[in-house]
């Protein structure tokens, strides 16, 4: 077993209330943690005291004393104090405090540190202490990773303990569960990725942004088709809804110039006035069902490149999610593409055009040949990068941010953050690839005429350009907007009802 931070040099770097500086932390309390335990005051521990202990420890690890701590000064001077790290478990520390990038920490660096990583694991410490009395036993580590979709034997979360358990208790007070981690990176905790974690529930209409993750545990245990089946209905419900905003948008991207100016509500005229309300929904039944093999084919792409990185994470770090999830994008619009072309197609037709989906598809094929389905293949491609980068980095920034300012007592931020985050992020990536989903668009729109000469994506920029200006490249945005909070507050409640349905345990 990993053995304890039970070093007197580590133990006593921090006040009795577990905080680096005498800052005003307030304790987990009870247990092996002395009768100390509480808000630090300035007679408890003064800073010149705390700074004697930090420094001390510091200079006990810089092992050739030249001020600054490297990895192998990390693992000798662990090793001495009887801590034995892993040069992966080194090197995430130092990647971690860098803040000038020099690799290697200085005392400042090293102290920030500890103080950053500390919070961190106060907030995994009160939000596994459900019965917030200040311990952690066997049956609170149970409930915490079943919450997870990890379902772990009593006899097994009492081993969990023994581990940190240093005065034999069999419940883990804050003192032993900071000591325990301190100086070993935490670099996904559990509790955050659980309430953070970027989900399929933001569908808006775009399937582009990058996968979910998903632990071992629930690959095991089959959760993970679980989680997908709830998201795959939710979209479906989502989309359905919305469906006359998404024809809007796509009439508006196809139809709209300077000469023929469509608002919102002569829009929704023209189409009712044209074939009836139930026209609104025209593309919606083919967009639905591009839903589930589009979700089944990136989820396996995504899994195999995860092996083809050749990460040993069980959470891949941002970047790696975002190549992996932009590939894994880029392989399942590959194959579902065909129904892209179909469902743009089908949403611009005219009343008694096509009598269905098979019918268009043999109109297409039949006139314009195989060619035609994969027409706008390649801005469709090129989207993809921005869309889900932009959404990916935004979500992260705003996740980060709330965590700094305003995660106190629980890195759960509440189902109204949660959505909004969602939202902007996905917001932002669809303004960042829209000049190119109009394009794409437009492209998918128009029939090949024999002897035409074809459209090219370049082509298309420079003639919208010219004749419409930039402002061109975003007709449709209004209605695309519009849907989306929307679509996010309703893929929200039919994801959690499915979930609930499915036998999925809500968080």
């Amino acid at each position: 077993a990993r053995r304890s931070l039970a070093s007197p040099v580590v133990s006593g770097v921090l006040c009795p209330c577990g905080s680096p500086h005498g800052s005003a932390v307030e304790s987990g309390g009870g247990g092996g943690g002395g009768g100390n335990a509480g808000s630090c005051g300035r007679s408890l521990c003064e800073a010149s005291e705390q700074d004697r202990r930090l420094r001390a420890l510091f200079q006990k690890l810089d092992v050739n004393r030249d001020g600054a701590l490297c990895i192998h000064d990390l693992a000798v001077g662990l090793g001495r104090l009887g801590l034995h790290r892993t040069e992966l478990d080194l090197r995430k520390i130092v990647k971690a405090g860098d803040k000038d990038l020099d690799g290697q920490l200085d005392f400042e660096e090293f102290v920030h540190y500890l103080q950053d990583h500390e919070k961190k694991l106060r907030l995994v410490f009160k939000s596994l202490d459900k019965k917030n009395d200040g311990r952690i036993d066997a049956q609170e580590i149970v409930q915490s990773l079943r919450d997870l979709g990890v379902k772990i034997s009593e006899q097994q979360a009492e081993k969990i303990l023994k581990s940190m358990d240093k005065n034999g208790t069999m419940t883990i007070d804050w003192n032993e569960w900071r000591d325990y981690h301190l100086l070993h990176p935490v670099e996904n905790i559990p509790e955050i990725i659980l309430y953070w974690k970027h989900s399929t529930i933001f569908d808006v209409g775009e399937n582009l942004t990058v996968p979910d993750e998903f632990t071992v545990e629930e690959r095991q245990t089959g959760m993970w088709w679980r989680h997908l089946v709830a998201g795959g209905g939710a979209g479906a419900v989502s989309r359905t809804c919305t469906a006359p905003l998404d024809r809007l948008k796509v009439l508006m991207q196809v139809h709209a110039s300077r000469s023929n100016n469509m608002c919102i509500i002569g829009g929704f005229t023209q189409m009712i006035r044209e074939g009836g309300p139930r026209s609104l929904w025209r593309g919606n039944g083919i967009n639905v069902l591009k839903i589930a093999p589009e979700s089944a084919i990136k989820f396996m792409a995504y899994e195999q490149i995860k092996r083809f990185i050749g990460t040993d994470q069980e959470m891949l770090r941002i970047h790696e999610r975002l190549l992996a999830g932009s590939l894994a994008g880029a392989i399942a619009q590959s194959s579902i593409y065909p129904m892209e072309v179909l469902k743009t197609r089908m949403a611009l037709r005219k009343t008694g055009q096509y009598s269905g989906m098979l019918d268009c598809a043999k109109n297409i094929l039949a006139k314009e040949g195989m060619a035609a389905f994969y027409k706008g293949y390649i801005p469709n491609m090129l989207g993809i990068i921005p869309y889900a980068g932009i959404d990916l980095a935004v979500y992260e920034t705003l996740k980060n941010t709330w965590l700094q300012r305003y995660a106190v007592n629980s890195a759960d931020p509440g189902v109204f953050v949660l959505l909004a985050c969602g939202t902007i992020s996905s917001t932002c990536g669809q303004l960042a690839s829209y000049p190119l989903a109009l394009v794409r668009t437009r492209m998918q729109a128009q029939a090949s005429v024999e002897g035409a000469p074809e459209v090219t994506m370049r082509g298309l920029f420079k003639h919208i350009l010219k004749t419409e200006g930039a402002f061109g490249l975003y007709r449709g945005l209004a209605p695309n907007f519009m849907k989306v909070i929307p679509a996010v507050s309703i893929s929200y409640v039919v994801y959690e009802n499915l979930k609930m349905t499915l036998g999925v345990d809500s968080r």
